[in-house]
């Protein structure tokens, strides 16, 4: 069991290196532009935001993997990184898009439950 714990636990950090790299990297470019529907000028406007909140997912990325590392000294602090996650994915899927709920939150509630288990 631990070890799919992990692995979902390592799937929510895998995702939101990804979304760093989406928002600070890719935002204003032709994959970024398709991905969140943005055109150019838009994404133009508020990349310094993407950038910013990509920056944020990445900091959410590094404290589930400093948890991994730790092992079972780092049960806690994977659950308040997934706390985090969860909340930042329901604020999201009530504010910009409800594919948030699926995307970010869903997998950090199946991560938690399991290592709540």
């Amino acid at each position: 069991m631990a070890l799919i714990t992990n692995i979902f636990v390592g799937l929510v950090a895998f995702l939101h290196i990804y979304f760093l790299i989406l928002e600070m990297f890719l935002w204003d470019k032709p994959f970024g532009l398709k991905t969140f529907g943005n055109t150019q000028e838009k994404a133009n406007v508020t990349k310094v935001l993407a950038m910013n909140q990509g920056l944020y997912n990445g900091f959410l990325a590094a404290g589930l993997i400093w948890g991994l590392l730790l092992g079972t000294a780092g049960t806690n602090i994977i659950i308040f990184f997934l706390s985090c996650v969860i909340v930042a994915g329901l604020f999201g899927a009530a504010t910009a898009s409800r594919k948030i709920l699926f995307i970010q939150a869903a997998p950090a509630i199946i991560a938690l439950v399991l290592v709540l288990l």
